[in-house]
């Protein structure tokens, strides 16, 4: 047991797998609250858990602006929470294989930043519809809504990798090969045909998810890096000046950024099987230089 601990603390803390923290903590977030729920109502009677009633009140995302402002927390801890084992399983299946083409291309320091940016800009989107549309304001439905899961947070890498790759080819069973801009266009219309349905909240907050993982690979390619500007401002600035350092490396190993941001446009625009084997050489070093 302790040596399975150890791999997991491992996978978590000390690989820099980015995607390996992610999952862990909503994996042990999921069971953590589950499991002690169900060995409490072992022993005080099925549907009369306390920690599941707190845990509603407390870390799930409340539509009501009132209820909202006095639970802020709530628009960070809701991406970490899941409402039951298929929806755990099958957003940490999504994050885990759309998260590894991501971070093969871009590198692993984007992926908890953009992760909580979607998760954002999903509960942002879905407050706003849900307090100011009519088809919501004439029923109430803010007064009793709230929204839970890590949709959001999933969507936006999923929409950011296939804008970044909309020709990157996946098989599926039972399909075959399907370029991935196709898959995720499927996925937001669906999403956008159940807005009018009783998950209203949650398809709100996935197209918010996606909106912002659009917006963020758009504006990369543009050379405007949200996630590294936001990292920047939290750095501690050292007080000593360099003057001159020679670390002996070749310069070579290091591509320009304004490089880099040529082929992450080219990609956007034919693929990634467009680009020569030279580029992809140099896309493959910016990706290690970021891990």
């Amino acid at each position: 047991m302790s040596t399975l601990w150890q791999n997991i603390q491992y996978k978590m803390l000390r690989s820099g797998n980015k995607l390996n923290l992610l999952i862990g903590i909503n994996v042990i977030v999921f069971l953590a609250i589950n499991l002690s729920a169900i060995v409490e109502q072992l022993f005080t009677g099925f549907g009369n858990s306390a920690i599941l009633k707190y845990t509603t009140e407390y870390l799930l995302l409340p539509a009501a602006l009132p209820k909202m402002l006095t639970h802020f927390w709530t628009l960070l801890t809701y991406m970490f929470m899941h409402a039951g084992v298929l929806h755990i399983l099958f957003n940490m299946l999504w994050l885990y294989w759309m998260g590894q083409i991501f971070e093969e291309y871009l590198g692993n320091k984007r992926t908890i930043g953009l992760y909580i940016m979607g998760g954002l800009a999903g509960a942002l989107l879905y407050l706003l519809c849900l307090n100011v549309l009519p088809a919501f304001t004439s029923l109430n439905a803010a007064a009793n809504s709230t929204i839970v899961g890590a949709s959001a947070s999933v969507m936006a890498i999923v929409v950011a990798t296939a804008t970044l790759l909309p020709n990157y080819t996946i098989s599926l069973i039972f399909i075959g090969p399907v370029k991935l801009k196709w898959i995720v266009l499927f996925i937001l219309i669906i999403d956008f045909l159940n807005i009018v349905g009783p998950n209203a909240g949650g398809e709100i907050a996935h197209i918010g998810g996606a909106l912002i993982g659009f917006i963020y690979i758009k504006q990369l390619q543009k050379g405007h890096d949200w996630i590294t500007g936001i990292a920047n401002i939290f750095k501690s600035k050292s007080k000593l000046k360099v003057v001159y350092s020679n670390t002996g490396k070749n310069s070579a190993e290091y591509p320009r950024q304004d490089e880099i941001d040529r082929i992450l446009d080219k990609i956007s625009q034919t693929g990634v099987d467009s680009l020569s084997r030279q580029e992809k050489e140099t896309l493959a070093r910016a990706s290690k230089n970021e891990k």
